[in-house]
């Protein structure tokens, strides 16, 4: 693989403006594709195989213009202290603003709080539900106009209107991660010192991210992706993009520097760096594709579309980055006047580093050095022993939303269940009759607030009864409820010749969360396991495949640590991280995929390099600081890179962005730095020798990848030993 990488770099070198003009036209291409071809994205949650699921689409079949796709409303009418809402002039302003909006466009229904009931005891909060016939995506502007101008028109009575459902929420938005971006530039600046340097990762990280999220949006002609299909492909491809092209380029201002012509020396940091980028970016791929074990087609689209991403990531590093340095040639080696004493080439050996120093430490005691990480991260993960997930409602919004005002009023004049009410379904015959008889039933258990009577449809062979809990939609006393319903309810305790289905978004994120967690378990020993003898046919050891995944395990651990610590009991309020209360239950599956595809990146890029030294006769301990030498300050910026750009989405408003761009952050924090940096050069000192050891059997069946590039460097100085040889001779 070296060879044919080191062909490649040395063809798109020589051939720059080809491979420029081809990239140009791909850009060209996908922009055109997602002009033409983009739809708006679509955030249903199907969950295919579960009870909540399948009584949705009864509900869709049976009662038209129920989908769940549906967007919707909630309008909270609160009266100043001393009134109500039935005051004369009060109830007129909330029948003036529900007409309003029931002559607005894309209205399927709206409920009107006095017709309905909807008003609470004492006579201060009201409820007006509304429905419609599009989902988010698709309300039109002047239907979020009519909203805006009814609420507007209630207060003006002088009521208190808050809103809630789906229709309230903001368009997501890109931007935050602009910040995480400029950080990787001074990264980059101080790295290398040359503005021109620099300028390659960012500008190959930014066309890869403009590509594959191009292609993203061209794909939602073809299938429904939900928003943070593209974010996370965003958020990734920055990452890895840049991460990929500053490890190359790194090798590649190492090899021009030792006086090599371009051309050479692009095609040596292909060969070399470049093979450590390819087998990262498999197991970052692997990783990512191997959500789609599942079975959610959500996290299926996002894993396949952030792979795809991460794929063009490498495919632009391998290619138009080289043709980049032909066109940059020995400029690439020029440094910034103030940066000069500081930013030496982060390759070059005769520069002293604290790298090397802290290599050395860590090799004199190993025991020490794993001992303490071992213990600190033990420590950070205590915490997730309390660890609570769920998908988070409305009232984990930060208190100054709108959102988070309308759930606390409904609390206030409800109760926590009209929040999150759960649909009973009764369908067979006689469905009617079964339906009484289950919602007597239903009055009689514990946590129930309220039942309505049940509503069948028009050929009576299905009726739904809402029911709504005494609990908050995202408490534990909820999901025993659930539960219960279905336990004492349905199955075959359901009256004969009847089934009976629990669903409501309540109870569909509670199944979620079920699958979620069912799933973690094969998802992991599936990329783990491919990941495993990736790993094994890059290094030739067990011990490398080995101690990577288990300091994987401990990454995990701290993170989700550090993650009920900051979400679940708010000990980082204060720096504006908002307590939500429990981790979101798709981050855990999300978070693995996606950290240990890049905690493999490190393992790699660190590892390829001590590897590399140990094959070229250094002996293992001295092969663990001179790899360490080399690789550490660059692992080092592509690790600040990484939590700059994830950190950036923390300032995101959504919640479950703000909680993944904080987990990644952790997790490359903890991995690289903790993990990578300081466990594995400790561990591999301490196995010496037995750590690039592999079973004699073994080594024979897997094929040599040769990823440290030993083949290579052989061939090119027997070609050098050759062209000297030759030239005496020569006329």
């Amino acid at each position: 693989m070296a060879t044919l990488l080191y062909r490649i770099g040395r063809f798109s070198y020589r051939s720059r403006r080809l491979v420029g003009a081809v990239w140009l036209a791909v850009i060209a291409l996908a922009g055109v594709a997602a002009a033409t071809l983009s739809s708006p994205t679509a955030d249903s949650f199907a969950i295919p195989g579960t009870e909540s699921q399948e009584a949705f689409d009864l509900l869709q079949e049976r009662f038209p213009g129920s989908s769940p796709d549906g967007a919707a409303a909630r309008l909270v009418f609160a009266a100043p202290d001393g009134g109500t809402v039935t005051d004369p002039a009060h109830q007129q302003a909330i029948a003036d603003a529900v007409a309003q909006i029931d002559a607005g466009p894309q209205v399927a229904e709206i409920v009107d709080p006095f017709a309905a009931g909807l008003v609470s005891e004492d006579g201060r909060v009201a409820l007006a539900e509304v429905t419609y016939v599009v989902d988010f995506f698709s309300l039109e502007a002047q239907t979020r106009e009519t909203l805006d101008d009814a609420v507007e028109t209630a207060r003006d009575s002088g009521l208190r209107v808050e809103l809630a459902g789906t229709a309230a929420e903001p368009e997501p938005e890109l931007g935050s991660e602009l910040l995480g971006i400029a950080v990787a530039a001074l990264v980059l600046v101080i790295t290398f010192g040359s503005l021109l340097a620099a300028g390659m990762p960012l500008l190959t990280g930014v066309i890869g991210v403009g590509v594959g999220v191009a292609l993203v949006t061209a794909a939602t002609a073809f299938v429904d992706l939900s928003t943070i299909t593209p974010i996370l492909a965003t958020m990734l491809g920055l990452a890895v993009g840049i991460d990929y092209a500053l490890f190359i380029a790194s090798r590649y201002r190492h090899e021009l520097a030792t006086g090599l012509p371009g051309d050479e020396a692009a095609g040596r940091a292909i060969g070399t760096a470049g093979t450590a980028v390819v087998f990262a970016g498999l197991t970052v791929v692997i990783a990512l594709a191997g959500l789609s074990v599942v079975g959610i087609p959500m996290l299926t689209e996002m894993g396949l579309a952030a792979a795809v991403t991460v794929a063009i990531a490498v495919v632009i590093a391998l290619t138009l980055l080289p043709a980049l340095f032909g066109f940059a040639g020995r400029r690439m080696l020029s440094r910034l006047p103030g940066l000069r004493s500081r930013a030496g080439d982060p390759e070059d050996d005769d520069v002293p580093r604290a790298s090397r120093r802290w290599a050395g430490l860590i090799t004199r005691h190993p025991v020490v050095a794993l001992t303490a990480s071992v213990a600190g991260l033990a420590v950070l993960a205590l915490p997730v022993l309390d660890a609570r997930f769920g998908l988070p409602d409305e009232g984990t919004y930060p208190a100054g939303t709108t959102q988070r005002q309308a759930y606390d009023l409904t609390v206030e004049g409800f109760g926590p269940g009209f929040n999150g009410p759960l649909l009973v379904i009764v369908d067979g015959e006689g469905a009617e009759a079964a339906a009484a008889d289950v919602a007597a039933g239903l009055q009689d258990l514990d946590g129930v607030a309220m039942v309505t009577p049940p509503e069948p449809d028009e050929a009576g062979r299905t009726a739904v009864i809402t029911v709504v809990p005494a609990s908050g939609p995202s408490s534990p006393e909820t999901e025993r409820l659930v539960e219960t319903i279905r336990a004492e309810l349905a199955g075959p305790n359901a009256p004969a010749g009847s089934t009976v289905l629990v669903t409501g978004l309540t109870a569909l994120y509670i199944d979620f969360s079920e699958r979620m967690s069912q799933a973690l378990l094969p998802y992991l020993l599936v990329v783990v396991g491919l990941s495993f003898v990736l790993l094994m046919l890059a290094f030739r050891s067990l011990v490398v495949p080995v101690k990577a995944t288990l300091g994987f395990l401990l990454t995990m651990a701290a993170t989700f640590g550090a993650m009920v610590a900051a979400f679940q009991w708010g000990w980082l309020t204060g720096l504006g991280v908002d307590e939500v209360g429990m981790i979101n239950s798709m981050l855990p599956i999300i978070v693995v995929g996606i950290v240990f595809g890049l905690a493999m990146d490190y393992e790699v890029f660190l590892v390829t390099r001590m590897r590399e030294a140990y094959v070229h006769g250094e002996p293992a301990v001295g092969a663990v600081t001179t790899g360490f030498g080399h690789g550490a300050r660059v692992v080092s910026a592509a690790a600040i890179i990484m939590i700059s750009v994830f950190g950036g989405f923390v300032l995101n408003e959504a919640a479950d962005i703000r909680q993944l761009g904080f987990a990644l952050a952790v997790a490359i924090a903890v991995d690289a730095f903790v993990v990578r940096m300081t466990i594995v050069p400790a561990v591999l000192a301490l196995v010496g020798d037995r750590a690039w050891w592999l079973p004699g059997w073994l080594d024979r069946l897997l094929p040599n990848v040769d990823i440290e590039g030993a083949r290579l460097t052989g061939a090119l100085e027997d070609q050098n030993r050759q062209r000297v040889a030759v030239s005496p001779s020569e006329p």
